[in-house]
């Protein structure tokens, strides 16, 4: 078994970087929803919903930031174009949408499909031994899930 310079299985790096770097393409289009909706709602929670909405978008660009960093620790290079985040997308695409609870179940529906794939790159770092990577990961899914629920709380739905 051949070590990279963290000391981690190199073939095994390198399939995570991977899976980072379909998760760092489907929060790129998450993010993008999240602007879109933030600028489009419409309606009487128009206020609460546009603070939140930019409160999520300033996160997922923060999160993008650190997959891509993490994608680059591994000694991979991070996907950059809308070509590649379009050909990973499986966070469904949101356009123009402007009613609240439509906007509330396009967060819902992307961020279960964010927790799929980051309970896959989890399982795999933790596999690995890869602590950097299954720390983020683990940090990150704690946090969705959470925001999941309040999501859900607002629409009335259960998880």
């Amino acid at each position: 078994m051949a070590l990279n310079s963290l000391g981690l299985d190199a073939k095994k790096t390198k399939e995570i970087a991977g899976d980072l770097n379909d998760l760092l393409a489907n929060f790129q289009n998450y993010y993008q929803n999240l602007r879109g909706i933030h600028w489009n709602i419409r309606g009487k929670n128009f206020f609460d919903l546009h603070v939140k909405f930019e409160e999520l978008y300033t996160d997922a660009n923060l999160k993008v930031d650190l997959i891509a960093e993490r994608v680059l620790t591994l000694g991979e290079t991070p996907l950059h174009t809308f070509d590649d985040y379009i050909k990973k997308a499986k966070v469904p695409v949101g356009k123009n949408i402007s009613k609240d609870s439509d906007a509330v179940h396009l967060i819902v529906n992307s961020l279960a499909e964010l927790l799929k794939l980051e309970r896959q790159v989890l399982d795999k770092a933790g596999d690995a031994n890869d602590e950097g990577t299954s720390s983020m990961i683990s940090d990150f899914i704690t946090e969705q899930e959470k925001t999941l629920w309040m999501m859900n709380a607002w629409l009335g739905e259960s998880i």
